[in-house]
């Protein structure tokens, strides 16, 4: 913040007053606490979150009449990020913006300080225009490009077309400390700290594109010279044990990185493109990752029909969704429920994502033998109570978990498919008697994931167009008079559902900010349950199609993917939009 006199103090306190930003009770008190202890009244308010930087930062701009900027919405070039040094912006706490008219526009926190705009005028040799923005705005864009990357920019410029030989040639430069080692490790450490995914390095014909799979959604983070490539690549294949002189066939490895004194595991998919090798960076972060069903988003009729699923002796949960919708952190979850030291515990993945205490984990290794249909063959011989197998992928797989579920285990796995109905034709394609399905069969889940709405969010009302949407969906499930809002709330698992509504509904939206982008942080679930039940078991036996299970199902009162998403839109937890992106094609 910038130095201001008490002059100056005065006339930003009041103004801010005048437009009703802080309560006026509150500030004279704390003006009064800042007096005696003879400290400057801005600060202290800020200190007592009664106003934020930026207020204050706006507010002085009007007094002082400079031109605001609100940086956190703002991208800027590389050419101009260039402009002014790395340090030369962090010691005076300065942005470039862009040039017009001759002049570059520079974001400042501390617009009075005259020597430090004759600083950066003198060092870019070009007269600048200055605006004010918050100590926030500014350092947060410093971390943004010169603080995050700047382990990868030094790459840029320090591997060119010689170094890349080089590394090629010479497996200890890239290993121990060379310029691309920095830049791997500045992209890993930028992955973990925003919680993304996946990483995808893309090559195209004269460029290399760097992406990061937040929240669901790839979102570009850098653009790189082509000459980076082989060299980062080459990194990459030497971590994961992968070939480094192999480009033609696709190659799958992992690594163990360290972020913040947390362990994360990494899994490498390389494969050759048009433009070069594309990686794919597979970030598995226990600490990152909630266990607990309740808090990943299962509620109500979902979470009873689950609970009642896992309690049962032996038989089959079987949970699907498509690729990265969460079927494995729920069967962790699940297993997490049961967990105990009277039984025993084995499972079979592809690869181990998240380590559990108390679990047996086993490792799949395709190269030595060890399958998904052998391993399991194995694991029965194990004594075990409960069988989680990563992934039903084949007949054979299939045939021995229902075995395994007949012969008094409880089995866990997945399946790709796009709801829960569609699991029971699937199995039966795979070769399934079915009447061995439906007698095996507990409980089966279709799940996706949506993003949840940041807690720094605005309310407002539904479109008429929305309130007609919601109403198609769930409005057979919204209570219909306010005396039944408690006892349908508590069925459905979402407490204070509206009543149904013609006119409105009141919706959240989130705000757009940098860690938020899009007014979304963290994901949350929405999942569909099918009761194995007795009809659905006829049904089963008569070869049924999905859509004739999922019929049924709804009469016995499941509530399916798209409902649950729009009982989630409102509560606030999620956007009609969000459910519309991952579930469009449910009904």
């Amino acid at each position: 913040m910038a130095l201001l006199t008490k002059e100056a103090e005065e006339k930003i306190t009041n103004l801010l007053l005048s437009e009703g930003l802080a309560d006026a009770n509150l500030v004279y008190k704390i003006k009064e606490e800042a007096k005696s202890k003879n400290i400057p009244v801005l600060a202290e308010l800020i200190k007592q979150k009664l106003i934020s930087e930026d207020m204050v930062a706006r507010a002085t701009a009007a007094i002082i009449g400079v031109p605001y900027v609100e940086l956190k919405n703002i991208t800027i070039d590389q050419d101009i990020l260039q402009k002014i040094p790395g340090e030369a912006s962090a010691r005076v706490l300065a942005v470039p913006l862009g040039e017009k008219d001759g002049l570059l526009n520079v974001a400042m926190v501390d617009v009075t300080n005259v020597q430090a705009i004759d600083y950066l005028s003198n060092l870019i040799n070009q007269p600048i225009r200055v605006w004010m923005s918050s100590e926030r705005g500014v350092r947060e864009m410093l971390d943004k490009y010169h603080g995050d990357f700047s382990g990868v920019k030094e790459a840029v410029r320090e591997t060119g077309e010689e170094a890349v030989e080089q590394a090629k040639s010479n497996v200890k430069t890239i290993v121990q400390d060379s310029p691309i080692s920095k830049a791997l490790t500045t992209i890993l450490s930028y992955a973990a700290k925003t919680k993304a995914s996946d990483i995808h390095i893309e090559p195209l014909e004269n460029s290399l594109i760097i992406r990061c799979r937040i929240d669901g959604v790839l979102r570009r983070i850098m653009e790189l010279p082509k000459t980076v490539a082989p060299a980062l690549v080459s990194r990459i294949k030497i971590l994961s044990n992968l070939k480094i002189d192999e480009h033609r066939i696709p190659q799958d490895g992992q690594f163990t990185v360290l972020v913040d004194d947390q362990e994360i595991d990494l899994r490498i998919a390389i494969s050759p493109v048009t433009w070069g090798e594309q990686v794919v960076i597979r970030l598995l972060d226990k600490t990152g990752v909630s266990m607990e069903i309740e808090k990943m988003g299962m509620s109500g009729r979902a979470l009873r029909s689950v609970l009642a699923g896992i309690r049962k002796p032996n038989g089959m949960i079987l949970t699907s969704g498509p690729t990265g919708s969460g079927k494995s952190t729920t069967l962790y979850a699940l297993i997490q429920q049961i967990k105990s030291e009277e039984i025993n515990i084995v499972t079979l993945e592809d690869p181990v994502e998240y380590k559990m205490d108390g679990i047996n984990q086993i490792q799949v290794n395709v190269d030595a033998g060890l399958t998904f249909a052998s391993g399991l063959r194995s694991i029965l011989r194990q004594d075990p109570d409960v069988v989680m197998v990563g992934e039903i992928r084949d007949s054979e797989t299939a045939g021995l978990a229902v075995q395994a579920a007949l012969t008094g285990h409880l089995v866990f796995s997945t399946l790709h498919t796009n709801s829960a109905a569609g699991i029971l034709p699937r199995l039966l394609d795979m070769g399934i008697e079915p009447f061995l399905l439906a007698s095996t069969l507990n409980v089966v889940i279709g799940q996706r994931l949506v993003r949840r709405i940041t807690e720094k969010r605005e309310i407002y009302k539904s479109s008429s167009i929305e309130t007609e949407g919601i109403n198609s969906i769930v409005g057979d499930l919204l209570p219909k008079d306010q005396e039944s809002v408690a006892k349908v709330s508590e069925d459905l698992g979402y407490p204070g559902l509206p009543v149904k509504n013609d006119d409105h509904y009141m919706l959240a939206k989130g705000m757009d900010t940098k860690e938020t982008p899009g007014g979304y942080k963290g994901r949350a679930g929405l999942y569909e349950t099918i009761d194995v039940d007795e009809d659905i078991q006829k049904l089963i036996i008569s070869h049924a199609t999905a859509n004739e299970i999922m019929r049924q199902a709804k009469k016995k009162g499941t509530v399916t993917m798209r409902q649950d998403g729009i009982l989630k839109v409102l509560s606030g937890i999620t956007s009609i939009e969000e459910v519309n992106r991952v579930a469009s094609d449910l009904s």
